[in-house]
């Protein structure tokens, strides 16, 4: 250990450190062989330097931004090649999965997966910077494959050597390690299609790989930018989910993180995460150390007795099954871990989930004890809850996954990983939230690398920090995603009686660790805090450890009673919103709604609900029975709802119907609550289209974007609006605008779409380019187009993209059969 210890120590690059009480500095520089302090605390291994060399170095150039590089190249990997999907539909209904719906229809579902690898040519795109280097593969649903620290020389995710797929995904075809992106369901439809990418440089010296998704069965739009930026040893992940329908939808948003495991690989939460979840609840547990049953292992036992043989692992042996463990005597610096203790990946037996409950911490990851190295996840917590860890389980049955998901090393070892996912909108699986009618929600997700600190105890965009305070020593650990020159790292009593400090040169790939003897006055938990500070003295991080809280596991979620067995219409309607929103594979919404309006036939909520129901299945004339039934009870007593969802609704039904004039009236109802001002002002304008009143087109899409300025559909009818209007006189003197001003506004506007997506195939359309995507993309466009009665426009954009129907004799052709025969 002090081998390691003084290993550690000089590497780092520390100038002379100071030691405060009571407010005021007591003690300056301190010599080389100076190991005594004043005050309260014993020796500590000297970091001083000279003061002239402290000097010399703090007059150093910080260096120029470092280049962000992209390339693209053909990677030959050994590759499964999934078989064709079956040319008959498959309407696979009460398919659970994932703890939702497994419906693909009218996606294709590959059932077969071919035996015998071949040397397939993959598109590879790379990004790289002075400390990642980040690799991205479109023609598998835009994944990140892998991402080098370029520092240590450490993979921070699974690099799958071979392509290989199970038949995981909700369409069949999946692949293990690298980052997955899952959206608007789990292991997303797309997983294992093509996307469109584009490469975007930024002014900064950043540069963004952009993914498209044009999701085949719900048919909204997914993108994700991978961004490296300058001088920044962190990954950007931007993401921007839009639902370019008209009604509203479900999705939810994980990120997903394979990490290469052993026996000593841990996944870690935030100080304050007490207990975890399985899948939608219905399991949960103690974490770190789960004290019952979860998953069907009774952690319980095993933390008071051991694990029992028959659970004992072949590989990856932690040590405390001792008589085959391979890490080694006591003295081993890998960790020494409870049997209960599931935040190690060697402790659990079978194929296990847990989410976080309860978090307010920002950040997690994992860290490999024998590389002494790991990654951090950052985001917005109150917006990006879920943090989760999964894995096949450290025995037989995952061994068998582990064979069947990879190809042996030299050593014949098929490396296990783990999966550290990042939830979005979502805490547990499933968790669906949902999206308005041409809402766009975006936001960033980051991953950066972390060296010798152990497991982050505290994270931010800037630094990783840990604090470990036992009896009679201590270890602090510091690693950063930029350089901090001359930056402070303090130590304090929390009461500001006494304080340690010292200047230190922080950059990627060169933590601060110190280990040391405690202080007479022993730094404890709850009652001393670190701090780093930049040189101007701005805090970059701070953290306060605090004493482990006894929290109370909450019960697990309960099967809701039949509709019969429910008191009150109230809890009838959540029910049944519940099982819709959550994609149920087994229980129908309807049957509470049904059962709710069997005791007051005119409940607005249930009977909109309902409506929504049959509108979604094409039984127009049922849905207006609902929408008008449930308006019947909104006016009863108010002529104006506070509410406008049912008649939004209601107009969409009777566009279905031809019965337009009434759609109107409904939609402009609608439009006095601002909730469905956007979506009710769009669908007026494509009525107005239709009647050719472009004027008044122009003023209801100006309206739409005033509340919603990212709905793309909006957006492109409006430049087309633009356009007609330079075309007819007297509708262009309405409105008060030249020919010239109307194209200038034209041209602004799709320049600012292409900017917040440059991969918009309507937009590219109206810029004079072929639309990308599949077929069914292209057909979602034309409808678009003809749903505003632009339906010369409508077979000119069909026109535009026919041959490669013919050429490719598809119906997916860019998602399908854009792989070249090997």
């Amino acid at each position: 250990m002090k081998r390691m210890v003084q290993g550690m120590t000089k590497s780092v690059n520390c100038f002379p450190r100071r030691i405060w009480q009571n407010g005021r500095e007591v003690g300056g520089q301190l010599k080389p062989d100076a190991t005594r302090l004043p005050g309260d605390m014993k020796s500590l291994p000297s970091l001083a330097q000279p003061r002239m060399q402290g000097r010399a170095q703090s007059r150093r150039r910080t260096p120029a931004a470092t280049r962000v590089t992209v390339r693209v190249e053909e990677l030959i990997l050994p590759t499964y090649l999934p078989a064709a999907p079956d040319k008959n539909p498959m309407f696979l209904e009460k398919r659970i999965y994932q703890g939702s719906s497994g419906k693909v229809y009218p996606l294709p579902f590959t059932d077969r997966i071919a035996e015998q690898p071949v040397a397939r040519s993959w598109k590879a795109v790379w990004i790289e910077n002075e400390f990642l280097r980040v690799l991205v593969l479109p023609e598998i649903g835009g994944r990140i494959h892998a991402m080098l620290d370029k520092t240590n020389g450490y993979d921070l995710i699974y690099n799958q050597p071979v392509i290989k797929p199970a038949l995981v995904g909700l369409a069949g075809p999946w692949l293990s390690g690298g980052i997955e992106f899952n959206w608007p369901q789990h292991h997303r439809p797309a997983t294992f299609l093509p996307v469109d990418w584009e490469i975007q440089s930024h002014a900064d010296g950043a540069k963004t790989i952009w993914c498209s998704d044009h999701d085949p069965l719900q048919r909204m739009k997914g993108m994700h930018g991978i961004c490296l930026h300058p001088n920044r040893a962190c990954l950007e992940l931007k993401v921007r989910a839009y639902n370019r329908t008209p009604h509203v939808q479900t999705f939810l948003w994980w990120a997903n993180v394979a990490t290469q495991v052993h026996e000593a690989y841990q996944s870690f939460f935030p100080p304050d995460v007490h207990c975890v979840a399985d899948h939608a609840r219905r399991s949960m547990s103690g974490y770190p150390l789960a004290q019952g049953h979860y998953y069907g292992v009774n952690y319980g036992q095993r933390g008071e007795k051991g694990v029992p043989a028959s659970e004992g692992p072949a590989q990856f042996v932690p040590r405390h099954c001792r008589e085959k463990s391979a890490i080694g005597s006591r003295r081993s610096t890998l960790p020494h871990y409870a049997p209960n203790d599931l935040s190690f990946y060697a402790n659990i037996p079978v194929p296990t989930s847990y989410m976080a409950v309860g978090s307010k911490q920002d950040f997690f990851g994992g860290y490999d004890f024998k590389a002494q190295a790991g990654i951090i996840h950052i985001a917005n917590h109150h917006i990006s809850p879920g943090k989760k860890q999964w894995t096949w389980g450290n025995h037989e049955f995952g061994y068998a996954w582990d064979r069947n998901l990879t190809e042996p090393d030299a050593d014949g070892i098929c490396w296990p990983y783990i999966e550290i996912m990042a939830g979005v909108y979502t805490d547990n699986q499933p968790d669906f939230s949902c999206l308005q009618p041409g809402e766009t929600k975006s936001w960033s997700q980051y991953w950066y690398p972390i060296q010798k600190i152990g497991p982050a105890q505290h994270a931010n965009l800037d630094a990783a920090v840990s604090l470990v305070l036992r009896k009679k020593d201590f270890r602090i650990g510091i690693a950063v995603t930029r350089a901090i020159p001359r930056a402070v790292v303090r130590l304090e009593r929390a009461n500001h009686s006494s304080a340690a400090e010292w200047n230190v040169n922080l950059s990627p790939g060169k933590p601060f660790i110190l280990s040391s003897p405690q202080a007479i006055k022993p730094w404890r938990i709850g009652e001393t805090v670190l701090r780093v500070l930049d040189r101007s003295g701005s805090e970059i991080i701070a953290y306060r450890p605090r004493l482990p809280v006894k929290a109370k596991v909450p019960a697990p979620a309960s099967e809701p009673p039949a509709p019969e067995d429910i008191a009150s219409a109230d809890e009838l309607f959540v029910i049944g919103l519940h099982l819709d929103q959550y994609r149920h594979a087994t229980r129908c919404p309807t049957l509470y709604w049904r059962e709710a309006l069997r005791r007051d036939p005119c409940d607005a909520r249930c009977n909109n609900a309902l409506g929504l129901w049959h509108l979604k299945r094409g039984e127009f004339a049922l849905a207006e029975t609902h929408f008008r039934r449930a308006i019947e009870r909104l006016t009863q007593r108010n002529a104006n709802p506070h509410d406008g969802e049912a008649y939004y609704n209601l107009g969409l039904c009777l566009r279905y119907l031809g019965r337009e004039d009434e759609a109107y009236a409904a939609f402009y109802k609608s439009t006095w609550n601002q909730a469905w001002a956007a979506a009710g002002y769009h669908a007026l304008a494509e009525i107005d289209c239709t009647r050719r009143d472009w004027a008044t087109a122009l003023d209801h899409l100006n309206r739409s974007l005033r509340f919603n300025p990212d709905n793309l559909r909006a957006r492109n009818l409006k430049v087309l609006v633009l356009r007609k209007l330079t075309r007819v006189g007297r509708a262009a003197r309405r409105i008060q605008m030249t020919r010239m001003k109307l194209e200038e506004a034209a041209t602004a506007l799709l320049r600012e779409t292409l900017a917040l997506d440059p991969m918009d195939s309507w937009a590219r359309w109206l810029n004079g380019e072929r639309p990308t995507g599949d077929l069914q993309t292209a057909l979602d466009l034309t409808h678009d187009l003809a749903r505003a009665g632009l339906h010369a426009e409508a077979i000119e954009l069909l026109g535009s993209v026919a041959h490669r129907a013919s050429a490719r004799n598809s119906p997916r052709p860019r998602s399908r059969n854009a792989w070249p025969t090997p």
